[in-house]
């Protein structure tokens, strides 16, 4: 493949862009994931009432205080071959997840899961519970009513957690390195590559990594500025 216009000479097309593609695709994969739990679970705690909410909301959130190490230590003794779940995960699949694309896509999504579920939770919250209330007794399930009116409603927030999820998820380097590894072409994105190309004194192809994911996340912050303004 040849060299793009804008890479340097000394860069291939293919060495830039496979961990690039990674990164997007392990994002996609975990922001869908994300999304999709963080929403449901916002819409639930934000008006859930019972013993113990405190707990499993500071449960929710620690992910976002917690050094990524720590994180990749944690998930690696929860799918471990010595665990539980990393036994049956072996059986099931012919092989651990520890080292994989997945473990990729677990670690990310973890990570940014609370920004997911705080945008969520907090949309949600804001919503007047007598415009619910209201559809409900005129005949719309709470399925519906979900769908059809707190979703819309809460979309400002899900849109702003959406996005900063995906950078989030798009970033993520301690907790993947310690349990996705850096496997070229398997597990290793961009921060991971980054770290190596740096590492072993591939200064031009390490800022050009930096540029790109700095890019990324410019653009995806700025949409965020002007959707919210």
């Amino acid at each position: 493949m040849r060299n793009m216009a804008l890479l340097p000479s000394s860069i291939s097309a293919s060495e830039f862009f496979t961990p690039v593609m990674l990164s997007f695709q392990v994002a996609a994969a975990a922001g869908i994931a994300v999304i999709i739990l963080g929403t449901l679970a916002g819409a639930w705690m934000s008006r859930a009432s019972f013993f113990g909410k405190t707990v499993l909301e500071t449960f929710f959130m620690l992910p976002l205080v917690l050094p990524p190490t720590v994180v990749g230590f944690i998930l690696i003794v929860i799918f471990g071959k010595h665990s539980f779940i990393g036994q049956a995960i072996e059986w099931l699949f012919q092989q651990p997840v520890i080292f994989t694309w997945w473990a990729a896509v677990i670690a990310s999504a973890v990570v940014a899961f609370p920004l997911m579920y705080q945008s969520a939770k907090t949309g949600f919250a804001d919503i007047d519970p007598d415009i619910q209330g209201a559809a409900m007794v005129d005949g719309a399930s709470r399925w519906k009513v979900f769908i059809y009116i707190s979703v819309p409603l809460a979309y400002p927030s899900l849109l702003t957690g959406s996005i900063l999820s995906l950078a989030r998820a798009l970033g993520e380097f301690g907790a993947t390195l310690m349990f996705a590894g850096n496997i070229p072409g398997v597990t290793q994105t961009l921060p991971t590559a980054i770290y190596v190309a740096l590492d072993s004194g591939n200064n031009t192809l390490a800022w050009a990594w930096v540029v790109c994911i700095v890019v990324i996340s410019f653009v995806m912050l700025l949409f965020i500025q002007k959707k919210t303004h």
